[in-house]
């Protein structure tokens, strides 16, 4: 199962609500890339594909492929602040190594 902390699910609500047209969620994905193989990926869709997991969250969607649903699973999606930085994090249990920058793992 993946999920969102309320904090995370506040910063997208945000952003969906400054997009200038509607979206019916937020597909989160693994793809292939980085210098450790795997890449988050994450990005606003107008409707869930063909064998999504469709995960409701307060006011919007979470899509998420099948493929990416294997690594992603016991994760957790954050939201945090800091002086030098903010953005997204996955605390993701599958990951054995991640690269230097942090952008990206291996599992």
């Amino acid at each position: 199962m993946l999920t969102m902390t309320d904090k995370a699910q506040g910063k997208v609500k945000e952003i969906l609500e400054g997009q200038p047209e509607p979206f019916a969620g937020l597909r989160v994905q693994v793809v292939g890339g980085g210098c450790s193989g795997f890449q988050y990926h994450m990005g606003f869709e107008k409707q869930a594909n063909t064998g999504d997991e469709v995960i409701d969250l307060s006011g919007f969607k979470m899509f998420v492929d099948r493929g990416s649903l294997i690594y992603l699973d016991g994760t957790e999606i954050d939201y945090v602040e800091g002086l030098t930085a903010s953005g997204f994090k996955f605390n993701n249990p599958n990951v054995k190594t991640t690269c230097g920058c942090g952008e990206s793992f291996q599992v």
